[in-house]
């Protein structure tokens, strides 16, 4: 039987709210992240704020804060479900995929698809809507795309053992696909989430690669 492909995960659920009057303890905290995931999914949305937030829940602002510390920490919630969906994806590749070009150029269409289907996270990830928030939230967005390029150098070392320059040219290979994901992300974005990120995708990373 043949391998199934690597499933990336969506976390907005249209369904999610609004939730029943009385949703059991943690269930609270994950409907406010999927309707904020949710709102930053509308195009053009403006700024997310706590009482547009808790509006859309059908709760009090004081309510928010009774799960969560700052509108930050709801951020940071995101980013989390950002980064273990990415590294978990990235696992999936490396296991099934010996290092090299078409395990490098999975990783970055696995991510793609990622942001693809969850748009709200897209706008997470390129930090548009950071914006204004907590300084360190960019740091952690920063962060996830220096572990990133790590892994696709990881993945394109060998593939380089033979060149003059092969750390260089790995190191250059690496940062490249790091701001081609990151300028698709900014186009699905800026486009109204119409232009996807995984348009013409593998044409694009055999130039690359």
């Amino acid at each position: 039987m043949a391998d199934q492909e690597p499933q990336s995960e969506r976390f907005s659920d249209e369904d999610a709210a609004p939730a029943r009057k009385r949703p059991r303890p943690g269930e609270r905290r994950l409907q406010i992240l999927q309707t904020l995931a949710a709102m930053l999914e509308q195009p053009g949305a403006e700024r997310v704020t706590t009482a547009s937030l808790a509006a859309k829940i059908g709760v009090s602002e004081a309510a928010l804060y009774r799960h969560f510390a700052s509108k930050a920490q709801m951020f940071e919630g995101l980013i989390d479900f950002v980064d273990q969906s990415v590294i978990s994806l990235i696992r999936q590749v490396t296991d099934r995929e010996p290092a090299g070009p078409v395990q490098a150029s999975r990783i970055v269409a696995l991510l793609l698809q990622f942001a693809e289907k969850n748009p709200g996270m897209s706008r997470v990830m390129i930090g548009d809507a950071l914006v204004l928030e907590h300084e360190r939230l960019q740091e952690r967005i920063n962060l996830l795309f220096d572990k990133i390029e790590a892994q696709l150098r990881q993945s394109l070392r060998d593939a380089n053992a033979a060149s003059a320059t092969p750390t260089v040219d790995t190191q250059v290979q690496a940062s490249l696909l790091v701001a081609f994901m990151q300028g698709r992300l900014q186009r699905f974005a800026r486009s109204g989430f119409k232009r996807l990120p995984s348009e013409h995708l593998q044409a694009a990373l055999a130039r690359m690669l």
